[in-house]
């Protein structure tokens, strides 16, 4: 099974992610350049605290059996899935190579990979794939990209999966998906707009950077939305649950969300930090001197006054990302205000759903 997959077949997405499992089901109208999508089925089960930890399943008993409860309460008769990674474990890189044949890209990829791993660990212990992104005949190059990611990693996902009684028949990147979900939602902007796409889950943020159509930056970055929680706790004494309600606005505990405003605004600022520099790296590396705007998707974007805090920083326009913005919804299985409800948190397994079985 390869990160990327092999045949062409419409998928379910599935977003294993440490706070919950979402799941999503689209189907296709249309062809060509007038094809869109129509979402059929949308779920979430919440995932038990610590069964993934750092993007690590600790409890597949638990994680499968959330799995296992959100097809059940969709109804989904498919089995096949598309299901991502990411985290430390997992590796994306851009490289440029002089064009040549299918045969001799497989075998750089493989001498380029060597210089991809940890110090005392290689190819054998990591899954390795690419994609050909773009060939310049006029420059005698092409740029292709490598992902690499530990095969106990994968291997533990997709028993996962297959435990739940489903078919991970596509493993994809975070990151990727991420993409999919803003590409098939987007009308043409401008040829060198630059916009960041930051997916921030419990554990991990996921960054791509496009300018124009094209994806030139992804990374992972170790903070989550977790930290919202764990200060919510801290400061003010109340559960996780209640912590979990007062991040999106509500009241929860005897708390209220202006109560607890300056605790949030304090881990929102930080994380304003993280990213700040993140993407100064981007800037400095790719000399690119501005941002036009930024999109923030994953169950963590809910968070009161995140984008106020990040626009500010920034000194950029941020929003959340609505996965659903050109997407149809079939009325007959779908309730509007609970897919509106779920919103940006379902950016990944929207993007997931987009794939089929030879997508490269």
């Amino acid at each position: 099974m390869g990160l990327f997959g092999s045949k062409s077949k419409t998928l379910v997405g599935l977003d294993i992610g440490s706070g919950a499992v979402k799941v999503c089901e689209l189907q296709a109208v249309g062809k060509g350049s007038s094809q869109r999508y129509r979402l059929q089925k949308l779920g979430v089960a919440p995932v038990p605290p610590e069964a993934i930890v750092d993007g690590d399943i600790m409890d597949s008993n638990a994680v499968a059996s959330a799995i296992r409860q959100v097809l059940a309460e969709q109804k989904i008769k498919s089995k096949d899935v598309a299901i991502a990674v990411s985290g430390q474990q997992v590796m994306v890189k851009k490289v440029t190579f002089p064009l040549m044949s299918p045969a001799e890209l497989s075998e750089s990829v493989r001498w380029e990979a060597e210089s991809f791993f940890p110090a005392g660990q290689g190819l054998d212990s990591y899954a390795l794939d690419y994609a050909v992104l773009e060939e310049r005949a006029s420059e005698g190059n092409m740029d292709v990209v490598l992902v690499a990611c530990r095969k106990d990693k994968l291997e533990s996902y997709a028993s996962c999966v297959a435990q739940a009684g489903a078919r991970p028949v596509v493993v994809d990147v975070d990151v990727f998906a991420l993409q999919n979900a803003y590409e098939v939602n987007s009308t043409p902007g401008s040829s060198d707009e630059v916009v960041a796409l930051v997916n921030m889950g419990a554990n991990f943020t996921n960054l791509a950077i496009l300018v124009g159509n094209k994806s030139v930056f992804w990374r992972d970055i170790a903070w989550g939305g977790h930290r919202f929680t764990d200060k919510l706790v801290e400061d003010w004494g109340v559960s996780p649950e209640a912590a979990e309600m007062l991040k999106q606005g509500q009241s929860a505990e005897g708390r209220s969300p202006e109560e607890v405003a300056p605790s949030l605004a304090a881990i929102a600022d930080t994380f304003a930090d993280e990213l700040s520099r993140t993407i100064d790296f981007f800037r400095s590396s790719f000399k690119v001197d501005r941002l036009d705007r930024v999109l923030l998707a994953g169950g963590s974007a809910k968070v009161a006054g995140l984008t106020d805090v990040l626009s500010d920083r920034l000194r950029v326009s941020v929003e959340r990302m609505n996965p659903f913005l050109l997407i149809e919804f079939d009325d007959r299985s779908v309730d509007p205000a609970a897919a509106r409800d779920i919103g940006c948190s379902a950016t990944v397994a929207v993007g997931l759903a987009l794939r089929q079985v030879g997508d490269r």
